[in-house]
């Protein structure tokens, strides 16, 4: 397992929300996660580092993922819930904050993968690009119920609102998906200040296409600072 990750603050913002994290585990599996914070000037920032350490730290103490990686993976974020939840609680310059969270462990064939929010991951193959996970948000809804189609949805007014965040609420409801992975498949994940300025087909050829792998997060980094990156960036990107 091949691993990379990115994350700016763009074009426009003072500060970068952005948070992830990347890690090969001792059975050569890929584990990698992507955090977009919300909140007051400090407290989307506060949001996504928290919800990055405490998910990596929780997945540490529990050592391997064994036969159940969704319980695993959920069981982290859920304490990375709680962890945001109480700081949003009791410090008063951070309240109301959260964070989107995805995250993905991939190996072995196959990929398990949890998100809350908007941040997104995608199966990427020399056949084409499917994103896996949903987003939680207002215009995600409305395309699902057939009041949107996808382009519309992309210049919305309110694309970047989303309806369930990590840190929240006291429980977390986050979704989990799995994905077969062939050797040679890329699994990316990112926060919508790519996504929102950067098409899915882009975002193919840029890692089939684009040259080397060890380069592509920087390009579609680049990509997104040419067209203006009015939010924080952070691409990850994991080669079977």
């Amino acid at each position: 397992m091949k691993l990379w990750g990115i994350t700016h603050r763009g074009a426009v913002r003072q500060q970068n929300q952005d948070a992830y994290a990347v890690r090969e585990l001792e059975d050569g599996r890929g584990l990698a996660v992507v955090c977009d914070g919300m909140g007051g000037a400090r407290a989307g920032n506060v949001a996504s580092s928290m919800a990055v350490e405490l998910f990596m730290r929780k997945l540490e103490e529990q050592g391997q993922p064994g036969d159940d990686p969704q319980k695993w993976l959920k069981t982290a974020a859920a304490h990375a819930n709680d962890g945001v939840f109480q700081k949003a609680v009791e410090d008063p310059d951070c309240t109301g904050m959260g964070t989107t969270l995805v995250a993905a462990l991939a190996g072995n064939g196959k990929a398990v993968l949890l998100n809350e929010g908007d941040s997104r991951a995608y199966h990427i193959t020399r056949d084409g690009i499917t994103r896996i996970t949903r987003d939680h948000s207002l215009v995600e809804d409305m395309v699902q119920r057939g009041e949107l189609t996808r382009e519309q949805a992309r210049n919305h007014p309110h694309k970047n609102l989303i309806t369930r965040a990590l840190g929240a609420e006291p429980v977390l409801l986050a979704d989990c998906f799995d994905q077969n992975v062939a050797p040679g498949d890329y699994l990316l994940l990112c926060s919508d200040g790519l996504s929102n300025v950067v098409t899915d087909q882009e975002i193919l050829y840029e890692v089939i296409h684009g040259g080397e792998d060890e380069a592509c997060c920087q390009r579609l980094l680049d990509v997104a600072l040419h067209r203006g990156a009015p939010d924080n960036v952070t691409v990850v990107l994991m080669r079977c």
